[in-house]
């Protein structure tokens, strides 16, 4: 009989990654998963309602900045014990995100200084050609 011994290693990390199309159809369903995700993992609410906002922005950035036809965005979650990481990958990783000062009146340009409102902290990563990774992290509050 062969046998063979193997380690195990336990990862303290909960993971979920999921394709969307970037339409508002996409970043609609994206939030929704995540706060269904967020909820089977005991996520507390208040960074469940946090993270649930870090989300529509960075799905909605992707589906409105980072569209390409044909090609979906990537939503991942990685739960460790004492931070949540939202990461939202698109195609376009030749258009990095930055924060603007947006109009008074103006309808849009606000997303990301929400996320850098609300994370904890926030990045880009580009690459793999041809794409990018916006990611935001939220602190977890343990009592």
């Amino acid at each position: 009989m062969n046998q063979q011994n193997t380690t195990q290693v336990l990862s303290p990390a909960r993971h979920f990654t999921v394709l969307l199309s970037p339409t508002p159809r996409g970043v609609r369903l994206a939030r929704l998963l995540a706060i269904e995700w967020m909820r089977d993992h005991e996520v507390s609410y208040g960074v469940t309602e946090t993270a649930t906002h870090v989300v529509a922005e960075l799905a909605a950035n992707a589906a409105t900045h980072g569209r390409i036809a044909g090609r979906s965005f990537r939503l991942a979650l990685v739960a460790q014990p004492t931070v949540l990481r939202i990461e939202v990958t698109d195609t376009r990783g030749e258009r990095l995100p930055r924060v603007q000062p947006s109009a008074p009146e103006g309808d849009s340009g606000r997303g990301l200084l929400l996320v850098e409102a609300l994370a904890d902290r926030w990045g880009v990563e580009p690459g793999p050609v041809p794409r990018k990774t916006v990611w935001a992290e939220l602190d977890l509050l343990h009592p």
